[in-house]
């Protein structure tokens, strides 16, 4: 395990190479003998990998909340991420993997970790619809090992949103006005469903019109499409598109690699590019600043995006 904590430490220097490293682990074999599943999750929402601590029961919490617990003085829920899952297994959690995302720190409960694997995004694929729908939508992505074992990467905004006192109530949109000075049309893109939803809602406050997109490749496509069309009928892009929005993490093309195309190519040079994730470290910030970012905000605050939106198009 300290070989483990020692490499989430150092995993920083993989952003913006169109890579990221996934912690694997397993949430123990089912109660009919089945084999077992391997999920990863981002290295990038690690803290940390310990045994698992003696867990205060919170009560009233749902049943896959184990409770609390007090780490080096930060308070945080604990979630048994298999009976998140639905899943009947044999043996009891014996690690916690600590994550922090959104500002928020907590504890996932599984059954062992097995090692953390590097990989190319382009190799991290959208998951079949069986799989997300066995998993109940907690599977963003899936990747395949070299001993042909599939990896499911698992939706954190989901867990959060579900299960730590996150949830997109419209107590979250307070204050969002309309953005009146001019039509706007934005491009984002963002992996995770429950994320997607949510700068919807956003957008739809401030009556602005979008364009949705679930990776990076995708975003891509659509926007040299876009850039396509306009050079055809002697337009510049900005007219049909006004700003952009991408997440960090995706399948196929990651939000760094994203936004150094962007950046790269003229004819997006009147299009502003914002950043919008759950990796909001200091650190993160720089490497997106690096790629050429116009902006960078926090996921999971509504009104924090829209105010950034706000300024960026008034500019």
């Amino acid at each position: 395990m300290t070989d483990i904590n020692k490499s989430v430490g150092e995993n920083v220097l993989l952003a913006g190479t169109n890579q990221l490293e996934i912690l694997l682990f397993s949430l123990g074999r089912g109660s009919e003998g089945e084999r077992e599943e391997i999920f990863g999750i981002n290295v990038f929402k690690v803290r940390e990998v310990i045994n698992v601590p003696e867990i205060t029961r919170a009560p009233g919490s749902l049943d896959s909340v184990e409770g609390m617990i007090s780490l080096r003085g930060v308070t945080m829920p604990v979630i048994n991420l298999s009976k998140y899952c639905g899943m009947e297994v044999k043996d009891k959690p014996g690690i916690m993997i600590v994550c922090e995302y959104n500002k928020q720190v907590l504890g996932f409960l599984v059954h062992s970790v097995d090692s953390i694997k590097r990989l190319a995004w382009e190799n991290v694929k959208v998951p079949p619809v069986g799989v997300t729908n066995k998993h109940g939508g907690l599977v963003t992505s899936i990747t395949e090992l070299d001993n042909n074992h599939l990896v499911m990467i698992m939706d954190v905004e989901k867990i959060l949103s579900e299960t730590a006192g996150s949830s997109d109530d419209d107590s979250k949109y307070v204050g969002i006005k309309p953005y009146v000075k001019r039509d706007i049309t934005i491009l984002f893109a963002d992996d995770s469903v429950v994320a997607r939803k949510q700068i919807q809602k956003t957008l739809e406050y401030m009556g602005i019109r979008y364009i949705s997109t679930e990776n990076g490749q995708e975003a891509w496509d659509k926007l040299t499409n876009i850039a396509e069309q306009a050079k055809i009928n002697r337009y510049d892009v900005s007219e049909s598109i006004q700003l952009i929005l991408t997440d960090v993490e995706m399948p196929g093309m990651d939000g760094y690699v994203l936004t150094k195309k962007i950046k790269q190519d003229s004819r997006f040079n009147n299009v502003p590019v914002i950043m919008h994730s759950s990796l909001s470290t200091s650190a993160n910030k720089s490497l997106g600043e690096s790629v050429g970012v116009d902006a960078y905000v926090g996921k999971s605050c509504p009104k924090e995006l829209a105010d950034t939106l706000s300024n960026m198009l008034s500019l």
